[in-house]
């Protein structure tokens, strides 16, 4: 569905944008693939990567509604990638989270309407659900933002969702670079906030081809989060460094002990799906009669049990520490 389509990824030149543009320019041919974001030494660096014909680089930040509509025009697709993410840093920093966070939510709306997109999917994360921390609060908003911008756009044909998933395996600023740098600069003792913290598990390819799956499926509303195994912290180092000794350092300002991707309190908008759940939209969509139980792919869900919920410490799959090597590649 991306040949000879335009598409825009704000936050392009992060780790799932650099590997969504590898992925999209081996499978498809599309006219444009346009890598939105405000950093020009990582938009030059990718650009000596990435310089097929149908490459453009758009220097810009989010929070810039004018620039965003600029950089959308006669864009199909969009997927909404950029954040501020990390979780101290937001503690923090509250005011500059929002701004990029939900006010850049806001402006990616209102451009993808301006120009008529056809489908904008905005990533999300487990944080979003019951959160603690800023960023997971802002992230939450941002959600109910892309989920109502289908009621926004009227008569226009834009549609809007989401995408949830838990922990990236070896993205930026996750735990496995952190801890494979203690471990080359010889640490004796690996840091593990508490020994029974879990956390869902994720390959970089296998969120990016569940977001190009996802624009084929939806309808436009839906929360779509992928069924993925959990890993125990503690089960890290026995991966990474079974020799090594951990140092429990405590909860840092913001952290959950386990992730929640499906609330409970959301059970009667969630169907379950093969190899995903899908949480519905809690409000009406006044110009939508949509079935989320079959999506456009013809397949079919079913409604959760009243009080289902989906986190790291209830999922039926745990990777070993063996499983957690093999699945880092």
């Amino acid at each position: 569905m991306f040949n000879n389509k335009s598409i825009l990824i704000t936050g392009g030149t992060g780790s799932f944008g650099r590997l969504y543009t590898e992925i999209i320019l081996k499978k498809y041919k599309p006219s444009r693939l346009i890598i939105f974001s405000r950093d020009e030494l990582k938009q030059y660096e990718m650009q000596q990567i990435f310089n097929a014909p149908c490459m453009r680089y758009f220097i810009g930040d989010v929070r810039d509604a004018e620039r965003l509509v600029q950089a959308m025009q006669d864009v199909d697709f969009v997927i909404h990638a950029a954040a501020l993410k990390q979780v101290p840093a937001a503690e923090y920093n509250p005011m500059e989270c929002i701004k990029t966070n939900i006010h850049g939510a806001e402006n990616v709306i209102k451009a993808a309407i301006a120009n008529n997109v056809e489908k904008v999917i905005a990533l999300s994360t487990d944080k979003a659900a019951n959160p603690i921390n800023l960023y997971g609060a802002t992230k939450l908003a941002s959600d109910k933002l892309f989920v109502a911008a289908n009621n926004t756009v009227g008569k226009g044909r834009t549609r809007f969702s989401c995408v949830r998933y838990g922990n990236v395996v070896g993205s930026r600023g996750s735990v496995v670079p952190y801890f494979k740098k203690l471990l080359a600069q010889g640490e004796q003792k690996l840091p593990v906030t508490h020994q029974d913290m879990t956390r869902f598990w994720i390959t970089l390819e296998q969120g990016v081809n569940f977001v190009l799956k996802n624009f084929t499926r939806m309808q436009g509303g839906e929360i779509f989060v992928p069924k993925i195994p959990s890993v125990r912290i503690v089960d890290l180092v026995a991966a990474y460094a079974p020799e090594k000794d951990i140092e429990i350092i405590g909860i840092r300002p913001g952290e959950k002990m386990h992730e929640i991707m499906c609330p409970a309190d959301d059970s009667h908008l969630t169907v379950e799906y093969d190899d995903h759940y899908v949480i519905m939209p809690s409000i009406k969509l006044f110009d939508q009669g949509c079935n989320y139980e079959t999506n456009n792919l013809g397949e079919k869900g079913v409604p959760v049990k009243a009080g289902f919920e989906y986190n790291s410490h209830n999922n039926p799959l745990f990777l070993t520490p063996q499983q957690i090597l093999e699945f880092d590649g």
